[in-house]
């Protein structure tokens, strides 16, 4: 490292020390990053001390091209902006040119979701486990909600505090076919059922008639608790108790995960981005972008398996 730019980072991390009190493992990686920058830089006929913005914009595009994470990204343009801060209130520059230098677009992580496989068992091994009960027995009940809330999940992909806190009248509404569902800021909006959610639903009501449980109550899944109907932690519980049963990993269950297996199947199944907005009950179609890593494959697939030219490309192999 020049003499120059070696003197100014080291009068940086005596400041960054002495002033606002930075341990030693954040100095280690201060300097770690602006070393790394400062190789960069004399590779390209400058230096850390002399560096312009284009420098630093091409710096940026390396570590990016290098595969570091959006946040690894952030971290050392953090740090180049705190050294030449530094310089500019010290008076050895007279700019800053990290100040119109963009942040880096974190990803938005993708949502955990499970395969079409995973679902099939783990529905399969609810109904199995509802079906092998006895009338009498008194989990039957617990066991009969539990594939009434599955399928219905599955089917709707509704929110898991929408799902517990659906009111006892769906069970007796004259169009079966659909739900009408309150979501977020009371925003209603139309799900479809499908003929497995509608049969189980129809199974856990009856049952629930005949044991004369929730009577009066104005949910669907009664409850003892304070808010009257299934908490969902119970519901979360109780699933991932079922997907171990079914051989699929505790981790990998949620309520959560189940909406977003349903918006994911959908999709790769054929299903415009903007009708999963409206069944998922987004407000903002940005929020169900996270889907479109799914669009482009099944695009790309689409292209591959149709287009004249890739189906000559087939045929002559």
């Amino acid at each position: 490292m020049a003499d120059l730019s070696l003197a100014h980072l080291e009068a940086f991390l005596e400041m960054m020390s002495a002033e606002r009190g930075a341990a030693g493992n954040t100095l280690s990686s201060y300097r770690n990053d602006l070393e790394d920058a400062h190789a960069f830089m004399s590779g390209g006929g400058s230096s850390l001390a002399s560096a312009r913005s284009e420098d630093l914009q091409r710096y940026l595009s390396d570590i990016a091209d290098r595969g570091f994470a959006a946040s690894s990204q952030a971290r050392r343009l953090s740090a180049l902006r705190q050294f030449y801060r530094f310089l500019y209130t010290e008076g050895l520059r007279t700019d800053d040119p990290t100040g119109i230098l963009d942040s880096p677009k974190k990803r938005q992580p993708l949502p955990k979701s499970l395969s079409m496989e995973n679902v099939t068992a783990l529905i399969e091994q609810a109904r199995s486990e509802a079906d092998e009960t006895a009338i009498d027995d008194p989990e039957r009940l617990i066991r009969l909600r539990r594939l009434a809330l599955i399928e219905l999940l599955y089917a709707t992909g509704l929110r898991v505090t929408e799902l517990v806190g659906l009111p006892a009248s769906v069970a007796t509404q004259q169009d079966k076919r659909f739900l009408i569902v309150r979501g977020k800021g009371g925003k209603e909006r139309l799900v479809p059922l499908s003929s497995a959610s509608r049969d189980a639903l129809m199974r856990y009501a009856k049952a629930l008639r005949a044991r004369d449980e929730g009577a009066g109550s104005p949910f669907l899944f009664p409850s003892r608790s304070a808010g009257g109907h299934l908490p969902r932690q119970v519901f979360a519980r109780e699933l991932k108790a079922l997907g171990i049963r079914s051989g699929l990993p505790a981790k990998a269950l949620s309520p959560h995960v189940l909406r977003h297996a349903f918006a994911s199947h959908l999709l790769q199944n054929g299903a415009d981005l903007r009708v999963v907005q409206e069944l998922l009950g987004h407000s903002d179609i940005s929020t169900t972008q996270i889907y479109t890593h799914i669009l482009e494959e099944r695009l790309h697939r689409l292209v591959s398996e149709n287009h004249p030219l890739a189906i000559a490309d087939k045929n002559s192999t």
